[in-house]
């Protein structure tokens, strides 16, 4: 009978992550034994079952009878076409912004783009246009050492690192087409922001370009897309305001982007995924320090805008409310990285070094908030409507 020892580690310390790891290698119906010194086991054991879509069986010693919700869950998944090759000749709306390659969770929303077919928007020397414009910033090919000795990364701790490159390159794609849209709208007598939304934009496609390169340096395919992942990042696209939508994006969403990136450089156990997010890092800061400029510009010109930017994050909070927030692949791949191994010890450390990232998030958030204009117990409020999908 499998069975796994958690020690004294809880399961709202990181101890599902063991539990969940030893249940997937088991066929449904399977049972999986479980023990440990923590007090409150068999109470987190019973509720993580129940959430998970497992039995719990409580009689002797606790276990866990496999259930089939997580095979139920991805029955109706598909990937987005194959990540290493060419695009497919017509694009699923219902992919949404799912990385190319990414298994997608059905439900959901439509992307609803009006150019859905290759041969409305491809051109072949389409990559080598956009080599050559990312050549004035870094170059992706140049300024990441691709062939530096490769470090023996545990296949665990890489398919983690996978699963981040996958949800790094959702985001990136959705703060590529905001710029983009945002730079169409705009008046060209404005030419330095025009500039410099052109610039955010190269930025973005070069961070899509080497997230992707990351991901699929191991030979195997990309993570997971989740339906409330890309609902969030859907939010985004819908707003219709210049300065909304750069605020949201911006101030918030990028801002706590900073704090992501940096976290997986820190621990990030190769050189190639240090730099490549390092130097996307940097790139995010001209971002954010842009969207804060502009909207505390705003609000020093008209103090009611305050307002309109409140308005904004509530609207954006009460249209998540319903959704799952941050994919659990995501949250559990973080801990795994910061951990550097399954022992249990090294899980504890690896959730509260999360933990920790998600109280800097929250105070970039306030700082930030406070910059533009909002009172302390006002920023407070607003970083904690932010949406837990971090962009």
């Amino acid at each position: 009978m499998a069975a796994v020892d958690l020690a004294d580690l809880g399961l709202d310390e990181g101890g599902h992550l063991l539990v969940a790891r030893a249940v997937a290698a088991l066929a449904p119906g399977e049972r999986l034994t479980v023990t440990g010194r923590h007090p409150a086991l068999r109470l987190h054991l019973a509720a993580w079952c129940r959430a998970s879509g497992h039995q719990f069986a409580g009689d002797g010693t606790p276990a866990v009878v496999k259930g089939g919700a997580a095979d139920r869950r991805w029955a109706g998944a598909a990937r987005a076409g194959d990540a290493a090759g060419p695009p497919e000749a017509r694009a699923d709306q219902r992919w949404g912004l799912a990385a190319r390659g990414a298994l997608v969770e059905a439900g959901g929303p439509p992307l609803g783009a009006h150019w859905s077919q290759r041969e409305h928007v491809w051109a072949d020397i389409a990559p080598q246009l956009y080599a050559a414009a990312a050549a004035s910033q870094w170059d992706p090919a140049t300024a990441v050492d691709w062939a530096a000795p490769a470090v023996a990364v545990p296949a665990d701790i890489e398919r983690a690192v996978v699963q981040l490159m996958t949800y790094l390159v959702e985001n990136e794609q959705a703060a590529l087409v905001i710029p983009a849209r945002l730079l169409s709208q705009l008046h060209p007598h404005y030419r330095e922001v025009m500039q410099l939304l052109a610039s955010q934009a190269a930025d973005e496609a070069r961070h899509v370009e080497v997230f992707t390169r990351r991901a699929l340096a191991s030979g195997g395919p990309l993570g997971t897309s989740s339906a409330g992942g890309r609902a969030s990042l859907q939010t985004l696209l819908d707003e219709p305001d210049f300065t909304t939508a750069s605020f949201l994006l911006s101030v918030l969403g990028e801002g706590t982007f900073l704090d992501l990136l940096r976290f997986i450089a820190d621990h990030a156990p190769d050189r190639v995924t240090a730099d490549v997010t390092t130097l996307a890092a940097r790139d995010e800061a001209r971002h954010v320090a842009f969207g804060v400029s502009h909207a505390a510009h705003l609000a020093a010109c008209d103090r009611s805008y305050l307002g309109t930017l409140r308005q904004a994050v509530e609207r954006r909070h009460a249209a998540l409310q319903d959704t799952a927030g941050l994919n659990a692949e995501v949250f559990d791949s973080l801990v795994l990285l910061a951990a550097g191994s399954w022992a249990p010890a090294a899980i504890r450390h690896g959730w509260q070094a999360v933990r920790d990232l998600r109280a800097r998030m929250d105070e970039g958030r306030r700082r930030r908030l406070a910059y533009i204009g909002f009172p302390d117990d006002e920023a407070t409020e607003l970083s904690a409507l932010h949406t837990r999908n971090f962009m």
